[in-house]
């Protein structure tokens, strides 16, 4: 079949690294309940929030690196090293779980708080570990927090025949993902959870937003250009957020709520975020599109460099997202101890940060050391003094 997608241009794309670190510090603080720093995150003033950034994005990067890769050496080298990338993000929440049920067990050992077992979903480990820990690697027992990890997994293992189509049909494969995830969301499709119950995200109807971020790479963008630019999308679009922004905090305050219609509260709330609401879905179009229209890729302020913490964070995501994780736990239990004063959440939330921007600038450096270092020529020897004839 005829390529149809309009590959993405040649050089990175800063954007894409600011608002993956950006959404990877957000992640961190919303793990962390009981916390106002949580209030600078997106879920407070809207119906999308860092998790639906997040898997957008991770669509648009893995067509973005392996679109070309494809088309030029072909599906199975294409797939070989998709599958390649889902074997590291496997590997990788292989270690994040164990370290993180690990501390999880040793803290309710040590202070004797047997709720925290419970609070993060670690009990069937105390009552039949073996079973728990084989239907943790099978991806079906995830701990409080670990569940945005498994669903990359899946989305990623199940990318390569989509990209592939998605090189030569790209609007009947975004129609496709339409439709399954109506279909999920009509029918309760899901995938099952151990040992009871299904997953938080699930792959049925979150693959949208991550379809949507590879069909947006693809030539997306450049199809909805005149949407983007339009003014009925200016106008509607910001009467939307703003419309978001109050059903939301109709459901952060309850006096506030009450002022409502039941009906018209119960629309959002509480937000579908399992099978990912429509009106969800709305929301992030219309944040993505008014970011693609006032952030181009060349918009020089992201070069600044304030900037560059966010860009690292982004580039080293995977890294960073694991670490993030387990800090919330710890900065949980640091709250924990210490009543959750202001001061307090205040500063986990910092160091929490500080210590994922150390990481990120760790794993930049480190790959770097990774590389052969160009190494000056040396000079041609100097050829040998004649000797003078005797």
């Amino acid at each position: 079949m005829e390529i149809q997608a309009t590959l993405p241009e040649k050089g990175r794309d800063l954007r894409l690294d600011v608002f993956r670190g950006i959404a990877n510090w957000w992640i961190f603080l919303d793990h962390i309940p009981n916390n106002v720093i949580n209030w600078a995150t997106p879920r407070n003033y809207g119906f999308s929030d860092a998790a639906d950034l997040f898997v957008f994005i991770s669509g648009y990067t893995a067509s973005f690196v392996y679109a070309k890769l494809m088309l030029d050496r072909g599906f199975i080298v294409g797939s070989t090293r998709l599958w390649k990338r889902v074997w590291q993000l496997y590997v990788a929440h292989i270690v994040l779980f164990v370290i993180y049920i690990a501390a999880i067990g040793s803290v309710a050992l040590r202070y004797a708080d047997p709720d925290i077992v419970n609070e993060f979903n670690v009990a069937g480990l105390v009552e039949n570990p073996i079973q728990t820990l084989t239907q943790g690697l099978l991806l079906r027992f995830k701990p409080l927090n670990l569940d945005v990890l498994p669903l990359y997994i899946v989305l990623m293992g199940f990318f390569p025949p989509v990209l592939w189509l998605m090189l030569r049909k790209p609007d009947m494969v975004m129609i496709a993902s339409l439709v399954i995830y109506f279909a999920a969301r009509h029918f309760g499709w899901n995938f099952s959870a151990y040992p009871a119950g299904s997953w938080y995200f699930n792959p049925y109807t979150w693959q949208l937003l991550f379809v949507f971020g590879a069909w947006f790479a693809l030539g997306g963008a450049l199809e909805s250009r005149t949407v983007i630019q339009s003014r009925w999308l200016l106008v509607a679009g910001t009467l939307y957020l703003l419309f978001a922004l109050v059903m939301t905090m109709a459901g952060r305050f309850e006096a506030f709520g009450n002022l409502f219609p039941r009906w018209l509260y119960d629309a959002f709330n509480p937000n579908d975020k399992t099978f990912l609401a429509p009106y969800r879905v709305i929301h992030f179009v219309v944040i993505a599109f008014f970011i693609t229209r006032f952030v181009p890729k060349t918009w020089p302020p992201l070069e600044w460099k304030i900037f560059e913490p966010l860009v690292k964070c982004g580039q080293q995501s995977l890294q960073v997202f694991c670490v993030g994780i387990f800090l919330s736990f710890v900065a949980h239990f640091i709250l924990m101890l210490s009543w959750g004063t202001i001061w307090a959440q205040l500063g986990v939330s910092i160091v929490g940060i500080f210590i994922l921007t150390c990481v990120a600038y760790y794993g930049s450096w480190s790959k770097k050391q990774d590389k052969p270092s160009a190494r000056t020529p040396k000079p041609a020897a100097a050829p040998p003094a004649a000797t003078p004839e005797t």
